[in-house]
């Protein structure tokens, strides 16, 4: 396959996930992978790409929750062909995530869209789902290797299970191990600093590019 063409195959499904299209996303996926375009390709140039410009247009306020979602939705589409063409290969994720919605909490749009965009960045993620104890964040960290635990609230009254995560985490003896980024409606950065959390993202798209630079400073 020459490299035209690869290029074409990459930009109709890069639009296709910006777009929000999840059939058009699995067509172009099935054509490019046919044509013989390389899966990693794909995640590189153009699932990547694709998730970094919706971040991009949230963030500038072109994008709103529903955009974002639906762009999710094209990117798993074509995720779940690619995803197995790529299992047992050697390509490095760029690091590996676990997220969930703390304990007694059962909101889980937000956390879905930090998935979402994680997963489109490149990262390996491990979604714990909502109402998630601390306990589980830590084996997340000693039993799955995590590198960044998420942890996310919308409530006032669940966001102070982010503390006893943390303390969770020193306890068990695993917390210089990882790094740990909070989020959520009512969480703020002074928040973050007070419960020993090492960063803070207010949206989906700034959790990722903080992701990206805590494991670049682990390197």
């Amino acid at each position: 396959m020459n490299a035209e063409s690869t290029a074409s195959h990459v930009a109709v499904l890069r639009q296709a996930v910006i777009d929000g299209q999840a059939a058009a996303a699995a067509d172009a996926t099935r054509l490019a992978l046919a044509a013989g375009v390389p899966p990693r390709t794909l995640v590189d140039e153009a699932l990547i790409p694709a998730m970094d410009e919706a971040g991009r247009l949230f963030e500038c306020g072109e994008f709103f929750v529903p955009e974002l979602l639906v762009a999710a939705r094209a990117l798993k589409a074509s995720q779940a062909l690619i995803t197995p063409l790529l299992a047992g290969s050697e390509a490095a994720s760029a690091g590996r995530i676990a997220i969930g919605t703390v304990k007694g909490d059962m909101h889980d749009i937000g956390k879905n869209l930090v998935v979402a965009l994680l997963q489109g960045g490149g990262f390996e993620v491990i979604d714990l789902g909502a109402d998630v104890p601390p306990e589980r964040f830590v084996a997340a960290v000693a039993d799955d290797g995590a590198d960044i635990i998420g942890l996310s609230a919308l409530l006032t009254t669940t966001m102070l299970q982010m503390k006893s995560t943390v303390q969770a985490l020193e306890q068990a003896g695993v917390r210089g191990s990882v790094k740990v980024i909070v989020g959520g409606a009512p969480v703020t950065q002074r928040f973050a600093e007070d419960i020993g959390a090492d960063g803070y993202a207010d949206n989906a798209a700034a959790a990722v590019v903080l992701a990206r630079r805590l494991m670049s400073h682990s390197v």
